[in-house]
C-alpha cells in the first residue's frame, strides 16, 4: 500500500483523481444524512422559537466569534452529564440555523447555561471577564453597551420561517416592538410578547438600564435562554435514569 502511494505521488494527475476521490468521499458522508433530516431531528412538543431580542442576541454570539471558544453541546458522557446537565438532543436544535454545537472549548460549553447565572454576572463577564473569573482568557467587549439595531429583525425572522421555524406573521410584523417590550416588563406591550412566544419567556431588563435596548440586552437575553427552549432533555434523562 506505501508503495502504491508513493508511485501514485510521482504522478500529478493521478494525485489530483485520488484527492477528488477522497474528498468526494468524505462529502458524501457529510452531506447524505442531511437529505434525511426531517425525519431524523423532530423538533420536541414544547420547543419555542427564539424571542427577536434572543434571536437579536444569537447573532451577537455569532458575529463577535463566541462561538470559536465555547461549544453548545453536552456529549452523553457521565463527566459531562455530571458539569454541564442533560446531555444535547438534536431536536433542540431543530430551529437553530445554524446550529451552534461545536466542538472546541476553549471555554466551557454553553448548552445549559440559561439560568445559571444572573444577569449582573454575564453583564460583568462580557464588559471585564476577569472581575467574576480572575483565571480567564476571555476578552472583554465593552462596545456591546451600544444601542440595539432592531431594524433587521422583521426580515430575520421572515427568512428563518421560510426555512421552517413557526413565526407568525403577527410575529414578524411585531418582531420591533416586542424585541424594545421584552426589556421592558412594565411596558404595555410586554404582555403580547408573552402571548406569542409562552408565558417562560424571561421579561426584565437584561443589562440593568431599561431606558434603552443595547447589545448587551440582546446577547444576555440569549445567554439566559440557552438549554431552556424545551424541557425534553431533562426529561430523556431522567426517564433513562428510571
Amino acid at each position: 500500500m506505501l508503495r502504491l502511494h508513493y508511485n501514485l505521488e510521482k504522478l500529478s494527475m493521478g494525485m489530483v483523481v485520488g484527492i477528488i476521490v477522497a474528498a468526494s468521499i468524505g462529502g458524501a458522508v457529510e452531506i447524505a444524512p442531511l437529505f434525511t433530516i426531517d425525519e431524523t431531528v423532530v423538533a420536541p412538543d414544547d420547543l419555542r422559537p427564539h424571542t427577536p431580542l434572543e434571536l437579536a442576541g444569537r447573532e451577537i454570539f455569532i458575529r463577535e466569534g463566541c462561538y470559536a471558544c465555547h461549544s453548545q453541546m453536552v456529549r452523553s458522557l457521565a463527566d459531562e452529564i455530571d458539569r454541564y446537565g442533560p446531555y444535547s438532543l438534536a431536536g433542540e436544535s431543530a430551529w437553530d440555523h445554524p446550529m451552534l454545537w461545536g466542538s472546541k472549548r476553549t471555554g466551557p460549553d454553553l448548552a445549559r447555561i440559561g439560568g445559571k447565572y444572573s444577569d449582573a454576572w454575564h453583564v460583568a463577564h462580557l464588559l471585564d471577564p476577569r472581575s467574576v473569573v480572575p483565571a480567564s482568557i476571555m476578552p472583554a467587549y465593552p462596545w456591546l453597551t451600544r444601542s440595539l439595531d432592531t431594524r433587521v429583525l422583521p426580515g430575520a425572522l421572515a427568512t428563518l420561517a421560510v426555512l421552517g421555524v413557526p413565526y407568525s406573521e403577527a410575529m414578524i410584523d411585531r418582531a420591533e416592538t416586542d424585541a424594545l417590550a421584552q426589556s421592558r416588563p412594565d411596558s404595555d406591550a410586554a404582555e403580547d410578547v408573552l402571548a406569542r412566544y409562552g408565558d417562560a419567556v424571561a421579561l426584565r431588563s437584561f443589562d440593568g438600564d431599561p431606558s434603552r435596548l443595547t447589545e448587551l440586552d440582546a446577547l444576555v437575553a440569549y445567554l439566559q435562554s440557552i438549554g431552556t427552549l424545551t424541557a425534553a432533555a431533562q426529561e430523556e434523562l431522567e426517564e433513562a435514569g428510571k
